[in-house]
Formats: structure tokens, C-alpha cells, sequence
């Protein structure tokens, strides 16, 4: 890649990055997250926020405390803002906030029932932006706000005005059967696939708003055996044709712009609603930093570690990935658990990065000890699929 091409796609990540919410719902599977992690009364759990959804549901699973740590003080309001909302709202009010992803009388709840329950930080970013959830303007669901949902609002305008086919498109995501989910994704597919929509997808500007870094990009394109887009078209194939689209809530809401009680994450159904009310939000802690600074002030040792697909964005700087790593090693309880997905299908670069032991180098593959197969099978039913793969590996006492 010509070098000043790839500084300014780093460049105008960074911006976007460090200016916007980017991500308003977390797309991370975390159904097979449990069965990796294996949760326990006693865990102490650290996950990247993204959107919160998944650290609220480690906080069902029975974790003893979550972590969520981001360096995007946007992704940790919103996770803020979800906890207020547990606190502050009646379950019908608050499905209709993040379950519809809108409140016409957003503006009246807020500064009394949501407000107070907001730390000063995240007050400062919902005093600006607390009308994403309003339903006004042609971004009428929260969950087409932020530079991710700018991108599924514009593909559901080609999907209306373009591809039109919206019909078949609900046939497709209300189908009780994969026979019939993959009929109809056969029928339409080629109407939405056009050249315009495979070029924007191979575009830096579209992956960037997406939350996809250039160092992602060229891991996915070093490992998935072509462009982004043809890697997306078969993630496509294997979401419709292949698994069961009636629980897929990652899809509808992008598709539809809202969840339904029956078809959405965890924390937004009405008997863990009263769970997290009744206490089990309180297990939940947020922080603004990376991973190796949250660590290095931290004492208490970690169980387990959810780094979601943070370490493909460290691929190319290898300083930086060694001392997350090493913080890591340094914070682990005894048989502490990392689980990470990979836009590749390898992420050799994480096992060749060096960390001390007693004094002495080493790699971090040698202090890992994966299970493969289990991790290939949990894989195979994630329902996102927009991942080359998924890890789960134990740290060996150092």
C-alpha cells in the first residue's frame, strides 16, 4: 500500500475515532462468549465496552465484577447511559429507548431520571447528544447514530430507493426456516450486491466509519484470500444461508433499525431488566483507557480477558501490542482465560510478541495454551460471522 495512502487512512481513523460514538450496539456474539469463558461466582472479567451490551450480559452470566474499558469516553457513556437507564426507567420506557431506539419525550426524561445516575464525564457527552435518541430527522433509531449507524442508515436508503427490496428483505429476516431464509436471500442478493455497494465496502472512508482501522484491513486482506468486500459477500452467505435468522439480533437491528422483545440482546429483556435493577448492575465498573494503562493500575487479578478484535488493531505496532500483552501476564489470576476474535483466520503476531518472564524474553505463544477445536465450533454458530476467527486460550503459570 503507498505509504502516504496508508498515513492518511491511519490519520482519518484516528479523527473519527477520537470524535464519534462509533459503534451503538455491540457486534461480538455473546452467546458463544459464555460458552468460551465459562463464567464463575468468583470471575473477575475485562472487556473492551464497544457498545455494553456484552459487559452487561458477563454481569447476567454471574461474573463477580466486569471491567469495561475503552479508550473512546463515547463508548463508555453509552454503556453509562444503559446502566442509568436500568435505574431510572420502567422496563416499557426503557425497551422503547434501546429496544426501539427512540423516546419522543427523551428530553423530559433525561435531566431527572437518567442525569443523576451519569457520572460527570459521560453527563458532558449526553448534555450534547441525548437527542440521538429523540426519532427525529432521517436518522429517526439511535441505532442509526454514530459512524457505524450512518453506514447501515445509507445502505437501508440504497436497500428502499436502489436495491428495492425491503419486501422480500422482512420476508427474509421473519423466516422460521433456513430453506426459506436462503430462497429468498438467493432472490435478492444480486439486487443488492452491485458494483456501487462492493466498492464502497473495498473504500478506507466506509471501513473507518465501520470501526475498522487500516491495520485490520490488511490483516483481513493478508488472510481472507481477497478484497473486504468478497470477504463480507461470504459472511453474507453464511448469516442467511446458513443459520437461524429468528434469534439474530445483530442483523435485524441494522436491518430494521429496531430490536423486538423476542429477538434482542439479553439486558433488554424484562426478567434481566429486573435483575440488573435489583443489584447485578452494581458488578459492573467503567473506565476510560486502554487496556495496558487500566492495567498497570490495577492490583486485583483478572479471570478473564475479552479483547474482542482489539488486537488485529495492534498487528502492525508491535511495542504496543507487547505491552498490553505483558500487562496482561502481570494482571492474570492463576488459569486466567483470554478469548479474541481475528478479521484473519490467524493471528500469529500475538503468540511472536515478546514478554518477560522473571527477567527473562519470551513469546506470549509459549505461555498460551488454546483450544482450537472448541474455538472452530463456537465459531461456526456465531451469528455475526464478520469475523475470520475466533480464539480461546488459558495462560500457563509463569
Amino acid at each position: 500500500m503507498n505509504r502516504y495512502v496508508k498515513y492518511a487512512g491511519d490519520a482519518f481513523f484516528k479523527l473519527i475515532h477520537s470524535r464519534n460514538l462509533i459503534y451503538n450496539t455491540c457486534w461480538e456474539d455473546p452467546r458463544i462468549d459464555r460458552s468460551a469463558l465459562e463464567i464463575a461466582p468468583t470471575d473477575e472479567v475485562l472487556v473492551i465496552t464497544s457498545a455494553g451490551c456484552n459487559a452487561l450480559d458477563y454481569a447476567l452470566a454471574g461474573a463477580k465484577h466486569v471491567h469495561a474499558v475503552d479508550v473512546n469516553a463515547r463508548q463508555n457513556a453509552l454503556l453509562e447511559l444503559k446502566l442509568a437507564a436500568v435505574k431510572g426507567l420502567r422496563y416499557p420506557t426503557f425497551f422503547k429507548m434501546f429496544g426501539k431506539g427512540y423516546l419522543p419525550h427523551i428530553a423530559l426524561n433525561y435531566p431527572y431520571k437518567l442525569r443523576p445516575h451519569l457520572s460527570v464525564a459521560a453527563r458532558r457527552i449526553w448534555d450534547r447528544h441525548i437527542w440521538m435518541f429523540s426519532g427525529e430527522g432521517w436518522r429517526s433509531s439511535f441505532y442509526f447514530r454514530g459512524s457505524s449507524g450512518f453506514v447501515a442508515r445509507v445502505l437501508n436508503l440504497y436497500i428502499d430507493r436502489g436495491a428495492r427490496i425491503r419486501a422480500p428483505l422482512r420476508q427474509l429476516i421473519e423466516s422460521d426456516s433456513i430453506e426459506m431464509q436462503r430462497e429468498i436471500f438467493n432472490e435478492i442478493f444480486p439486487k443488492l450486491w452491485k458494483a456501487p455497494i462492493r466498492w464502497a465496502m473495498d473504500r478506507d472512508v466506509c471501513l473507518t466509519l465501520l470501526g475498522v482501522p487500516t491495520a485490520q484491513r490488511q490483516h483481513v486482506e493478508k488472510f481472507a484470500s481477497g478484497s473486504i468486500s468478497a470477504f463480507v459477500e461470504r459472511c453474507l452467505h453464511n448469516v442467511f444461508t446458513s443459520l437461524p435468522i429468528a434469534d439474530n439480533y445483530f442483523w435485524r437491528v441494522y436491518i430494521t433499525g429496531e430490536y423486538t422483545e423476542r429477538c434482542c440482546p439479553e439486558y433488554l429483556k424484562y426478567e434481566n431488566y429486573l435483575r440488573l435493577r435489583d443489584g447485578l448492575s452494581e458488578r459492573i465498573s467503567v473506565h476510560t483507557a486502554s487496556v495496558t494503562d487500566f492495567l498497570r493500575g490495577k492490583r486485583e487479578p483478572i479471570n478473564k480477558f475479552v479483547l474482542l478484535d482489539h488486537m488485529d488493531w495492534l498487528a502492525t505496532q508491535d511495542q504496543a501490542l507487547a505491552e498490553e500483552l505483558q500487562q496482561i501476564v502481570r494482571r492474570a489470576a492463576p488459569g486466567a482465560r483470554l478469548i479474541w476474535r481475528s478479521g484473519g483466520t490467524r493471528t500469529d503476531f500475538v503468540d511472536q510478541a515478546e514478554v518477560r518472564v522473571r527477567n527473562y524474553a519470551i513469546r506470549m505463544g509459549e505461555l498460551l495454551k488454546y483450544n482450537h477445536q472448541r474455538a472452530c465450533e463456537l465459531h461456526s454458530q456465531d451469528r455475526v460471522q464478520t469475523y475470520g476467527s475466533f480464539h480461546i486460550a488459558d495462560l500457563l503459570a509463569a
